[in-house]
């Protein structure tokens, strides 16, 4: 199982997490985050467009380097299947 993280902090506070369970949902937070933060228009519902969304970012991040950050960081999670998962095989004696 795959989630992705977003860390977005600048200078008017801590910094933010959250967690997507896809990558295009990390984007799009990253995207919407940013124009937040910038006053712009949120962006029309389409695809998001991971360059842009990066250019976008990046050009936010500086205008103040020292204090602006953003990650969008990858997990692999391992999926445990539970003991009743397992088939049940007879005990012989």
């Amino acid at each position: 199982m795959s989630v992705y993280t977003l860390m977005l902090g600048d200078e008017y506070g801590p910094a933010t997490v959250s967690v997507h369970s896809a990558a295009d949902e990390a984007w799009r937070a990253l995207d919407r985050e940013v124009r937040a933060r910038c006053g712009l228009r949120p962006r029309p519902r389409r695809v998001i467009d991971e360059g842009a969304a990066t250019r976008l970012a990046d050009a936010w991040r500086s205008g103040d380097p020292e204090a602006r950050f953003w990650q969008i960081c990858p997990h692999r999670l391992p999926l445990m299947v539970p003991e009743i998962g397992r088939p049940v095989v007879p005990a012989t004696h």
